[in-house]
């Protein structure tokens, strides 16, 4: 009756003739009431004999029948319901811009109530800024949710996270690609007195050159081209709480300055503004760059260096804790398992010795990568490797093989090694997984070894 098909036409029709326009999301939905045995939408609508769309909302659930599983749902028209939301919508609007207008009338009659006012909007900016903010952390995927160890090289570790927690001393903390410091640095904030702010987060190595002043300081409208609204910088956002600054080598040399003074005298100015901003935030910065060699290569402020380095924490490479791959191993089973819709219950002291012996250069994030990966073609309850060990069995005789080779000049040697590198990243020279990354140089550097060695660059 709602379709207005007849009993004869709906049989004849696939479910998807229901929702033509919305065939992906109608499969999509169909696939979590399989695998989660029940469901509910109201994104919905299905269209009738006539053409007509008509918003719906369903829940469903799977029937069994003779060992076989139907889905049987319950189909109802929402018409009135989303044009009642409209309507008071709508009259949300009006009054809202019934009460925007006679704020403006009410701040004309009185100096002191703009003043006011100017400060309600500032802390609405900031709340919206925040909160825009926290939206984004809670959409990203973290590597995993606390930090994982029992050895007690991470013991050490958690000591120190401890001690300077309860401070506001500046924290850096250092380690390789993968080891998890973005986790530890989290662990500071998490249990200092500032843990009831947010924790505001900057990749310097992710934002453009021309982009990280304005995310740093915020900028003014119109302070340059494209921007067409003020914007309050993450060091403004971060205020009374705590900022990290992740890949802090990779910040430019002219920009250091600024955050020094910045750390120095918890102040700054916007792009466009020649006002000063106080601030009060506690600073936590990491990297997997040696700052002191790149300090005497000129690269990095010394001054900057040492105001950093108040309390340095070393988090261990995945090689010296291998006592702890095995309960790493079994917590992110755990998590992946859940995600794929495969129960493991059985790990061989084979495929845990394989992965002990294992030198891991990429640390935590790889063996996360690699488990998933194994989860994904084990086939029934035993965790099983595949071919991977054997990948790195071929990989650890070609080293050794270079190794080997004492006839090999060093310019050879540093040509088969960094082609070695480019064929494991796919050529891609920069970013998170390129080569230069992994070589622990800059793009540029990279492209001025590669053509003094004769190796021609592939796109």
């Amino acid at each position: 009756k709602m379709l207005g098909y007849s009993y004869e036409e709906l049989l004849e029709m696939p479910m998807t003739a229901i929702h033509p326009h919305e065939i992906e999301r109608f499969m999509n939905f169909a696939k979590t009431v399989t695998q989660n045995r029940s469901g509910w939408t109201n994104e919905l609508s299905c269209m009738t004999k006539t053409g007509a769309c008509v918003p719906s909302e369903i829940s469903a659930s799977i029937l069994e029948i003779n060992k076989t599983n139907y889905i049987i749902a319950m189909i109802r028209d929402v018409s009135e319901r989303q044009m009642a939301k409209k309507k008071l919508q709508e009259a949300h609007d009006l009054l809202e811009q019934k009460i925007i207008q006679r704020t403006a009338e009410l701040s004309n009659a009185n100096v002191s109530l703009k003043q006011a006012l100017s400060e309600v909007e500032k802390l609405k900016n900031r709340f919206h800024a925040e909160k825009t903010y926290l939206q984004q952390e809670i959409k990203r995927d973290h590597n995993f949710e606390e930090i994982i160890g029992s050895s007690e090289i991470v013991k050490n570790v958690l000591r120190k996270v401890e001690q300077v927690a309860a401070t506001n001393a500046t924290v850096l903390i250092l380690g390789e690609t993968g080891t998890g410091k973005e986790l530890f640095a989290r662990a500071v904030h998490n249990i200092s007195k500032r843990h009831k702010r947010s924790l505001v987060k900057v990749n310097c190595a992710a934002l453009p050159v021309n982009l990280i002043e304005s995310e740093l300081f915020g900028h003014e409208k119109g302070a340059f081209t494209g921007a067409l609204s003020q914007k309050i910088g993450r060091f403004e956002l971060a205020d009374k709480g705590t900022i990290f600054l992740d890949e802090i080598g990779d910040l430019p040399l002219e920009l250091q300055a600024k955050l020094l003074r910045v750390l120095q005298e918890g102040e700054f100015e916007r792009l466009g503004n020649s006002k000063t901003i106080k601030v009060d935030v506690r600073v936590i910065a990491a990297t997997n760059r040696d700052l002191e060699k790149e300090v005497l290569s000129g690269i990095f402020r010394k001054d900057l260096f040492y105001r950093l380095n108040v309390f340095p924490i070393v988090v261990p490479p995945l090689r010296e804790r291998k006592e702890d791959i095995e309960i790493l191993l079994k917590f992110f089973i755990k998590k992946y398992s859940a995600k794929i819709g495969k129960k493991i219950d059985n790990i061989s002291t084979k495929v845990i010795d394989i992965l002990k012996n294992y030198d891991w250069p990429g640390n935590v994030r790889e063996l996360e990568n690699i488990i998933e990966r194994s989860l994904i073609i084990s086939h029934g309850p035993e965790f099983n490797l595949g071919d991977w060990n054997i990948q790195q069995k071929s990989q650890d005789e070609y080293e050794e093989k270079i190794s080997d080779n004492s006839l090999l000049s060093l310019e050879e040697l540093e040509k088969k090694h960094i082609l070695k590198v480019l064929e494991k990243t796919k050529w891609k020279i920069s970013g998170e997984n390129g080569a230069a990354k992994f070589l622990n140089l800059k793009p540029t550097t990279l492209d001025s070894k590669m053509k003094k060695l004769g190796i021609k660059r592939i796109k």
